[in-house]
């Protein structure tokens, strides 16, 4: 039977949960244990699928399909496991689930209440899909206290009892501020914190305490003593210059010998770092720097490309250098052709990231022009791919009016809404034109075939691939002929040759713009390999200006 490990938060409740519990997984897992992680998020959409990235972020795809929050990618990229649908669940996902199955008459009359019925549901996807795994860690979302999360934290209460108190361990989360005119850390924010947890019947075993400098014994053994737990289970969690530094951090800090000897697991084996160690080596000792523009519209909150900045991270690591993020709002190169030039220039790389609506989009398209005349690197994803194909039909195919039907109408729509698509297992998917936005994408891995010569082919070291999508728009196959023409090479398409999925310019050093998402499946010790790529195209260019 698995192991528990949950993961809760006090007070300053964005204080890196996920990072966290990644993190514990790494190491868990560098003693060679298998390990999953799930995230319970206390909001009422269905899914993030539907949220603003100004809301919320990024929306992480999994291979399966599922639309999920942020902290998946940090799993995922810490501990190589491929998350899944059953890795994260919302209070509107089993508010609508319940809410069937009161109109069904599944609870036969009875009177649905949160207790039991939205506990009972909460805690039967904690269990579900758990064979073969040595410890299961739940990050719960949201701040302990919070109204939200309260269904969540009772269901974890009632689970510790159902499954035994030596098969969980609750870890929890909280900040130890330094008030600068005392010139001190404060600890009552932690002991107020754990004293709010413990009025819900949970007692955390293992406190991680964020703090800004070093925590003194003295301050930890205060901790210790007000929250009921042993000194050594106080563990600081300081600020890091990477995060993927964070496990090495809170293995030195004891982190995982104690969350194990909180299940009296005293013989487990001796982590193996060398992996991180490597990591680490190449982040501080690397050989030079690259800047890349990242053209976007969502570029005032930079977790709307959380996994897009890691993977440009990890195209650095593998090729031993820093990698600057020039970050650009797209809407601003509308004002003409001097601002792109001024903004685009001092570039090494540029790429154009995935997005949905209009606004922005003339400015991406001038960015692809620039990137094409100037011969600089360039790569485009999703939306990226789709403003390459519109910029090369207006200006080297001859289709002056191309644009998408995302929009609005337009006489040449080079990009359309795809209404059939087939699933990996064969299934003919539909999609209305009117119908509901949510849940109705494109969405989860796909295969794609390459051509043999084609750039890519030589990236990936293989013509059959698999990446993961997410989108209502495609370009129009019928505009294949025109952009090839025009020197655009459609060198990835689906299995029946019906969907474009990469386009290149073989006349051009480095310019791939793609219709999935690779940045969802590159890792800081297995970096994707176009990442790696474009970073090495990088490289070369800036030894070129």
């Amino acid at each position: 039977m698995a192991r528990f490990i949950f993961i809760t938060g006090g007070v300053v409740s964005s204080l890196g949960k996920g990072l966290m519990a990644a993190s514990l997984a790494a190491l868990l897992q560098a003693r060679g244990y298998k390990v999953r992680i799930r995230k319970f998020d206390p909001y009422l959409n269905v899914d993030p699928g539907t949220m603003s990235p100004y809301q919320h972020g990024e929306v992480y795809v999994t291979d399966d399909g599922a639309e999920t929050d942020l902290d998946l990618g940090h799993y995922e990229r810490f501990t190589g496991v491929a998350a899944r649908q059953s890795d994260n669940i919302t209070t509107g996902r089993i508010y609508r689930d319940i809410i069937a199955k009161e109109r069904r008459g599944d609870y036969l009359g009875a009177t649905v209440q949160v207790i039991p019925h939205v506990t009972n549901e909460i805690k039967a996807f904690a269990l579900a899909e758990t064979e073969g795994h040595d410890f299961i860690i739940c990050e719960i979302g949201g701040t302990v206290g919070d109204i939200e999360s309260l269904p969540f934290i009772e269901a974890l209460r009632q689970l510790r009892n159902d499954i035994g108190r030596e098969n969980t361990v609750f870890v929890h989360t909280t900040l130890v501020p330094y008030i600068a005119a005392a010139g001190e850390l404060k600890t009552k924010p932690t002991q107020h914190s754990v004293r709010d947890l413990t009025s819900l019947g949970i007692q955390p075993d293992v406190l991680l305490c964020r703090v800004d400098r070093p925590l003194p014994d003295s301050e930890r053994a205060k901790i210790a003593l007000f929250c009921n737990v042993r000194k050594e289970a106080v563990i600081p969690a300081l600020d890091a210059k990477s995060i993927y530094s964070v496990p090495l951090q809170y293995h030195e800090e004891g982190l995982d010998t104690e969350v194990l000897r909180a299940f009296g697991i005293m013989d487990a084996p001796a982590p193996d770092l060398s992996q991180w160690h490597e990591i680490i080596d190449r982040l501080t000792n690397q050989e030079g720097e690259v800047t890349v523009g990242v053209v976007g519209k969502y570029v005032g909150l930079q977790d709307a490309y959380k996994s897009l900045t890691e993977a440009l991270v990890h195209g650095g690591i593998a090729n031993r250098v820093k990698v600057n993020i020039r970050w650009l709002d797209a809407e601003l190169f509308e004002h003409g052709d001097a601002e792109v030039a001024a903004s685009l220039e001092p570039c090494h790389a540029i790429l154009v990231p995935g997005g949905f609506g209009e606004r922005g989009t003339e400015g991406k398209i001038l960015s692809v022009q620039f990137a094409r005349e100037r011969k600089v690197p360039y790569f485009g994803i999703c939306l990226g791919m789709q403003m390459a194909c519109i910029e090369g039909a207006r200006n080297t195919a001859g289709v002056a009016g191309a644009s998408s039907t995302e929009f609005g109408e337009t006489a040449e729509p080079v990009v359309g809404l795809i209404t059939e698509w087939m699933t990996p297992e064969g299934v003919q998917q539909h999609r209305e034109a009117n119908g509901d936005l949510g849940g109705t994408m494109r969405l989860g891995a796909y295969e794609a075939e390459l051509g043999g010569n084609s750039h890519v082919a030589s990236i990936y070291g293989g013509t059959r691939i698999s990446e993961r999508h997410r989108h209502r728009y495609e370009v129009n196959i019928h505009y294949k002929d025109a952009l090839e023409k025009g020197g655009l090479v459609f060198s990835g398409m689906s299995p029946d040759g019906q969907l474009p999925e990469i386009v290149e310019r073989p006349d051009h050093p480095w310019f791939v713009g793609v219709q999935f998402h690779p940045e969802l499946k590159s890792k800081p010790f297995d970096p994707h390999p176009l990442f790696a790529s474009f970073i090495e195209a990088a490289v070369k260019q800036s030894r070129l200006v």
